[in-house]
């Protein structure tokens, strides 16, 4: 990983299909998410949503669009195994899942589900609360692999 892997871009979901809200920081809140966001549930594996903005500018796509909430760059996340720690700004985020690309991208461009599969990003679990703003330097703190 390169040492400058940084946060780009941080948006908030305000309801069910409504469009993220950029923020310029977020509060994440241990074992829920990110406050203000709908998504923020306790124990659930789907807390945050991280992609990297290398992917989304390899397939003409801007922040926000595949209903992210952190948009990294320098990292691949993808390369990354499940359980890898990330500390971000104050934060730190433990990885669980792979997201895999849901029938709302292909309303965002048709065939666009199936073109993301595989690098739609990686879903994670808050599990240090504290505040992190784009500009935020993120650093693997443990890694399985």
């Amino acid at each position: 990983m390169p040492p400058h892997a940084t946060v780009v871009n941080l948006q908030l979901c305000p309801g069910n299909r409504l469009p993220r809200e950029p923020v310029t920081s977020a509060k994440a809140i241990e074992n829920l998410g990110l406050e203000g966001d709908r998504h923020a549930r306790a124990d659930s594996k789907r807390q945050v949503l991280l992609i990297e903005a290398e992917t989304l500018e390899k397939l003409g796509l801007r922040a926000g669009d595949v209903r992210e909430n952190i948009t990294t760059r320098g990292i691949a996340l993808m390369e990354l195994p499940i359980g890898t720690r990330l500390r971000i700004g104050e934060a730190l985020f433990e990885l669980t899942v792979e997201c895999e690309p849901c029938n709302l991208m292909d309303q965002l461009r048709p065939g666009l589900k199936e073109t993301l599969k595989g690098q739609r990003g990686m879903l994670a679990r808050v599990t240090q609360s504290g505040t992190l703003s784009v500009g935020d330097a993120i650093l693997v703190e443990s890694s399985f692999a």
